[in-house]
């Protein structure tokens, strides 16, 4: 089972229990009308209560990954699953986004909301709502 939460530059991810294909095709659907509407996009996914997954779940990550190889900007990954880790690492080869691995939500947000000063996209969207 997932939660997902789309903001406008952003979609957080979470996974808790077995991350079946079909979770993994709902947070396509989602990401991809993010990136449909506001171009590349900040992921943050939380997999520290993920207790399974399939191969083919792997699988259409990394399909997906090579479909939207510029379509992300910064992607925070959250576990302590060696394996997962080791995918993501897998997964960096076939995307721009920079990736990084963190355990507590703090850091990823903090490293996330650093993407954005960093790109001018917080001024931008303060311009838009003045």
């Amino acid at each position: 089972m997932i939660t997902t939460d789309v903001m406008s530059d952003r979609v957080e991810l979470r996974a808790f229990g077995a991350f079946t294909l079909e979770d993994c095709l709902q947070f396509e659907e989602q990401s991809d009308y993010r990136i449909r509407f506001n171009g590349p996009i900040d992921l943050l996914v939380d997999l520290r209560n993920m207790t399974d997954y399939s191969l083919d779940v792997v699988v259409e990550e990394l399909r997906y990954a090579r479909r939207h190889a510029h379509d992300f900007r910064r992607i925070a990954v959250l576990t302590d699953d060696q394996w997962v880790t080791w995918g993501m690492m897998l997964t960096q080869a076939f995307v721009d986004a920079e990736i990084r691995i963190f355990d507590e939500d703090d850091s990823a947000n903090a490293w996330l909301q650093e993407g954005r000063r960093g790109s001018g996209i917080e001024a931008t969207i303060a311009d838009d709502v003045h």
